[in-house]
């Protein structure tokens, strides 16, 4: 790409320099294991293979003669998460698609899928993170059968991709494709219900009226409107060239996202090693891949639970990216979109306003995205991905974008809301940590306070009742980090903390811990590594010690001597709601910025 930003270009060259080694071992593995089961009626014996396909009905004589390609499903279906709700129907509807091909599908495994907004700020919130650990071995599990051509991903939300990405990704030999199912309609405006839950945490309003609000936020089938991690997902998996082109946001229910589906399910089936245009997940998931995810990332100003995400998945195909990379990108690349909750309008006004389209021309455009990548879409690499899809008489066609249709959402590249993404890299005697800009504003990048520490998230809430934060504050939550809790987001503070800075008060959040993607408003510095368990800095911190946090220069220091001090005691571990069965993966989790992976770790990765 002849255009290409100096800034891009030498990030990417110093990733691909830097993962020459693991990346090579890791291609290596992956075409030795595709040679290995390229054939499974020779890998696999008869009375495995026929209890592979005893109960595939119809398909069994296919999938016993090889007649065409077999799809492997991997669902993350459940009916608690309103955004997995509609997978329930999937299976049989894609067993059809594959069926109009000569191909054939199975359900190759099923994986865990919590949601995030159900367990914030309760126990299992705990689990949370390692939830993605269990997610990638429950796929590898299912992909185990060797049964399968392709693999088609069924899952959106926080840690899901992430997770079905790293466990496909050490099948990569095979063709993969996500398939999502689309958001929910529009509920009540995102600025009402941000009303009501901080009058519900002044003591304002009581839980029926909160709980009407939220029901009319969260109403339906579908994902969560605002754009969290799981709609951040989305767009990373766009810019990633592991959708169909602009299947992210097409809402549930509707012909032209059953015809999104059925494209999907009919190009798998043609990018198998058995025919003439094969595109293994190995290939497609490269070094300038993983760039394009992060530059969309920052593009759209999403969710900070990616600056975790993206070294881990990165990391199960051979390729090392950290927090420095982040932040060098973060300085070339534009802000873009305004969604909720950096702006008001949720992901349906932003995907009507031009979307992910628009997005990723206007990143071409000014030669801040890799085009040269293979795709699961066609021959155009990432171009094909700046369209949108339509139904041209009854049939899927993809069309330009055209301008934005709301510059309040959405701006082009050479007008944007700010000339840098939404995400800086904070370091000093503190440690290293995430600041994401793009939902704070400029006045707000610095504050240098006293500090008040606290372990639990529970303490804050009680100090704030009890006004003794009424003042400027650096708010400091500590042994919160992989190791010690399982790092859950900490979204439960910032009604309280935004109410402190409403009031005037200059406030941040400090912690080792993580903020739910829907956060914003509150200048925070997250995933501080290395975490206060083991003595990281955090855990030489006391009440009052002046703190100084500030995105412009990057800093995050205190003017204490920490030399002369010991680390604070951790709280002990916590137990019931299974908690304690994870103390395997806290014991061996690595720092945020490399994934905060136990799996990854133990496997050398």
């Amino acid at each position: 790409m002849s255009n290409l930003h100096p800034t891009i270009e030498r990030v990417t060259d110093r990733i691909i320099e830097r993962s020459k080694a693991s990346r090579t071992a890791y291609l290596l593995l992956m075409e030795e294991e595709g040679d290995k089961h390229r054939d499974r009626n020779r890998s696999l014996p008869c009375s495995n293979l026929a209890h592979g396909f005893a109960a595939a009905g119809e398909d069994a004589s296919s999938i016993a003669g090889r007649a065409g390609p077999n799809i492997g499903i991997v669902s993350a279906y459940n009916d608690t998460i309103s955004a997995h709700q509609p997978y329930g129907a999937y299976p049989p509807r894609l067993k059809t698609y594959a069926r109009e091909v000569g191909a054939t599908a199975q359900v190759a495994g099923s994986t865990p899928a919590m949601c995030d907004g159900v367990t914030q700020g309760a126990e299992g919130m705990e689990m949370s993170l390692f939830s993605r650990d269990v997610i990638a071995l429950s796929t590898t599990v299912g992909l185990s059968h060797l049964m399968y051509d392709a693999v088609a991903l069924l899952g959106i939300c926080d840690k899901i991709v992430p997770g079905l990405l790293m466990g496909s990704l050490r099948f990569g030999w095979l063709p993969a494709m996500f398939v999502p199912s689309g958001p929910m309609p529009s509920g009540i405006p995102n600025k009402e219900k941000q009303r009501v839950r901080q009058l519900y945490a002044e003591g304002k309003v009581g839980r029926a009226e909160l709980l009407e609000s939220e029901s009319k936020s969260y109403h339906s089938p579908g994902t969560c409107t605002f754009y969290g991690t799981a709609n951040s997902n989305q767009m990373m998996m766009e810019l990633m060239g592991l959708h169909m082109p602009g299947a992210a946001f097409v809402t549930p229910g509707t012909k032209l996202r059953q015809e999104l589906d059925r494209a999907a399910v009919h190009r798998l089936s043609a990018i198998t090693r058995e025919g003439n245009d094969y595109r293994p997940l190995a290939h497609c998931v490269d070094e300038k891949a993983v760039v394009n995810a992060a530059v969309g990332l920052l593009a759209t100003g999403g969710s900070t639970n990616h600056a975790i995400h993206i070294p881990a998945f990165a990391r199960a195909a051979g390729i090392i990216i950290d927090w420095t990379d982040l932040a060098e990108l973060s300085h070339a690349v534009p802000l873009l979109a305004h969604v909720y909750p950096n702006g008001s309008g949720d992901v349906n006004h932003f995907h009507h306003a031009g979307g992910i389209g628009f997005v990723i021309r206007e990143l071409l455009s000014a030669g801040l995205a890799h085009a040269d990548v293979l795709t699961v879409a066609g021959e155009k690499g990432l171009n094909d991905y700046a369209r949108e899809p339509w139904l041209n008489k009854d049939k899927l066609d993809w069309r330009d974008v055209g301008d934005t249709t709301d510059p309040d959402m959405l701006r082009p590249a050479n007008d944007p809301f700010q000339p840098d993404g939404g995400m800086r890299l904070v370091e000093g005697n503190l440690g290293r940590a995430c600041f994401k800009t793009s939902a704070v504003t400029p006045d707000r990048y610095t504050v240098e306070a006293p500090c008040r520490v606290f372990s639990d998230q529970e303490e804050v809430k009680e100090a704030f009742k009890a006004g003794e934060l009424d003042r400027d504050v650096i708010v400091v939550v500590r042994f919160q980090g992989p190791r010690a809790n399982g790092m859950p987001e900490l979204h439960a503070l910032t009604p309280p903390l935004g109410v402190l800075q409403d009031k005037g008060y200059k406030v941040a959040l400090v912690t080792d811990g993580r903020m739910s993607g829907a956060s914003g408003k509150v200048p925070a510095a997250i995933h501080c590594s290395p975490e206060a368990l083991g003595g990281g800095p955090l855990s030489l911190l006391q009440d009052g010690d002046v703190v100084k946090l500030c995105a412009t220069d990057g800093t995050l220091s205190t003017t204490a001597d920490l030399s002369t001090r010991t680390p604070a005691t951790p709280p002990p571990a916590h137990v019931g709601t299974g908690r304690e069965l994870f103390a395997m993966f806290r014991a061996g989790a690595d720092e945020a910025e490399k994934g905060g992976s136990a799996m990854l770790a133990a496997a050398g990765l």
